[in-house]
């Protein structure tokens, strides 16, 4: 009788170590994704919603973080930036994520930023961006401007190009950028002449360059007239930090004007893989891109991803995702970075605390990811290469030219004067 008790006793102990063993093997770590899916910007947004659910798929399968399966906490931004801010609260105070990767505009990030702060959260931001930034609570996976805009402008000038035609959206980042790329132009020789947009000054100090449209801005008639009679003499070139869906409606009206890459080419900051999607990317051959991502680098890395990537799309079961035509872009890959980054921070801090993660990240973490190693840098940026590129007819690009292990130097405004 003693044994038959002694055995019941001895099973129900393992039955509950098998339960507790179950349990502990399902523990999670919620993690929030702030992005637009709907609104002006969700032509860019959305795509960065899916590859974070590819990765957190990718690194559940493999076991999750330090033993936790990650829980994705998908909220929607809208292009609407203050409710971007509840969102992040929405986020950090009630749902009470680990950390969250999202935004693309800077006024987006801006405006999450005293919420972060606020609550000591941490947000992964994977968007090429103005700089003059340095949040403790924000982690800068993005190309800051000498990671994509001054390459690109120094591409152009080794081409022979004289003229350059700033143009962006009317918000912080083509605002800054533009100014960091007058002091940059005039260093190099460029006289200010040859600088088209229109300049703004008050007091005697320029405190604008360049012309710019609201977002969602649809008539660029005029602007491309403008930009027209500007390149009449040859040896321009159009700067553009245009960003979301208006990039349709220039590019077209670009094209109606009878310009094309050889006779003014449009080196573009906010259009990767994703946006040529939905642009006549048939005429837009040759145009120019800089990012520190291109889905055709050759590697059986990134091969790799783009291949994992579509085999997750094909299989995936999120409400409305598109399946057909999908390519990959730097964004995406420096959302992907980011993940990744934050999961090797997490172990090397062997710990989900902030506080923690922040220094095992300041200390210096690299990830061979599809576009190369990165590496995080003590300012909370990146360490990665860079890319030149010209569009072909498919929508992809064909690399030109690459610079290696780019420093991440977010304080650029000044400097070249």
């Amino acid at each position: 009788m003693i044994n038959y008790a002694s055995k019941i006793i001895a099973a129900g102990a393992l039955a509950l170590g098998a339960t507790l063993a179950s349990h502990a093997a399902e523990k999670t770590i919620k993690v929030g994704v702030l992005h637009s899916l709907s609104g002006t910007m969700a032509i860019s947004e959305t795509s960065l919603r899916d590859v974070l659910l590819f990765t957190f798929d990718e690194i559940n399968a493999k076991g999750g973080v330090l033993g936790h399966k990650i829980e994705p906490v998908v909220v929607d931004g809208a292009s609407d930036w203050p409710l971007f801010a509840e969102k992040a609260k929405q986020l950090l105070e009630q749902d009470k994520v680990a950390v969250t990767f999202g935004c693309w505009t800077s006024v987006s990030r801006k405006s999450v930023l005293p919420v972060f702060e606020r609550n000591n959260g941490l947000l992964f931001y994977p968007v090429q961006y103005e700089g003059e930034e340095e949040s403790q609570n924000v982690f800068y996976t993005a190309e800051a401007v000498n990671q994509q805009a001054t390459p690109a402008v120094d591409y152009l000038l080794e081409q022979g190009y004289t003229k350059f035609y700033l143009l962006g959206s009317d918000y912080v980042y083509p605002q800054t950028t533009n100014l960091v790329l007058l002091e940059y132009l005039l260093s190099k020789g460029v006289p200010i002449e040859n600088i088209g947009g229109g300049l703004k000054r008050e007091g005697g100090q320029i405190i604008s360059a360049g012309k710019y449209t609201p977002f969602g801005h649809t008539d660029y008639q005029q602007i491309v007239a403008e930009i027209k009679q500007f390149a009449a003499g040859g040896g321009a070139a159009v700067i553009s930090t245009l960003n979301g869906d208006t990039n349709v409606p220039f590019f077209k009206e670009y094209a109606a004007a009878g310009l094309t890459a050889e006779t003014c080419p449009v080196v573009s900051f906010s259009i990767s893989e994703d946006e040529f999607r939905g642009l006549p990317a048939a005429q837009l051959v040759g145009q120019l891109g800089c990012w520190t991502y291109f889905q055709s680098i050759d590697t059986p890395a990134n091969k790799k991803f783009v291949a994992d990537f579509k085999a997750w799309l094909a299989k995936s079961t999120v409400p409305g995702i598109v399946k057909e035509g999908r390519v990959t872009c730097s964004p995406m890959v420096l959302s992907y970075n980011g993940v990744y980054l934050w999961k090797a921070a997490v172990e090397k801090a062997g710990s989900f605390d902030v506080d923690a993660v922040r220094k095992a990240l300041q200390s210096g973490i690299s990830f061979d990811g599809p576009g190369g190693t990165v590496t995080t840098q003590k300012n909370n940026h990146l360490t990665k290469n860079v890319f030149i590129g010209e569009t072909r007819a498919d929508g992809q690009f064909k690399i030109l030219k690459s610079f290696s292990n780019v420093y991440g130097e977010p304080w650029l405004k000044g400097k070249f004067k």
